[in-house]
């Protein structure tokens, strides 16, 4: 499993890694920028990324911007609903105005602060090997 975590934050964006990484391959980016170039080089080397963990507020582009141009590149592609990446978003906001802005484009949430049994839980809960 390729995992891609992105967070401005350097303390949140390690802590998610080192959770991770214990589940797959994990590669860490600091902005959205940053992430998109990252999808695009993982759809053109057709090296999938399998979970994608999207902070929502960045200083660049925002989580929600992110969202919506991976799954757009992912349209592009061609990919199918099995082939996607499982995008799971995370935020210290659990306003329903940053969720509803996510619906049917990710698979789920984090809520900050998390720890191993929380990414544990929403992994199961999307259907992912943890």
């Amino acid at each position: 499993m390729r995992i891609l975590v992105v967070d401005d934050e350097l303390v949140s964006r390690k802590k998610m890694m080192k959770i991770v990484s214990e589940f797959g391959k994990c590669e860490g980016v600091i902005n959205g920028k940053a992430a998109v170039s990252a999808v695009k080089t993982s759809l053109e080397d057709w090296n999938l990324f399998t979970l994608i963990t999207l902070d929502i507020s960045m200083p660049d582009l925002s989580g929600t911007e992110v969202l919506d141009t991976i799954r757009d590149l992912e349209d592009e592609r061609g990919l199918d609903a099995d082939e996607r990446s499982k995008i799971l978003m995370v935020t210290s906001h659990s306003d329903m105005e940053t969720v509803r802005a996510c619906v049917g484009k990710c698979d789920g949430y984090v809520i900050k602060p998390f720890n191993k049994e929380v990414m544990v839980d929403k992994m199961r809960k999307i259907g992912l090997p943890h």
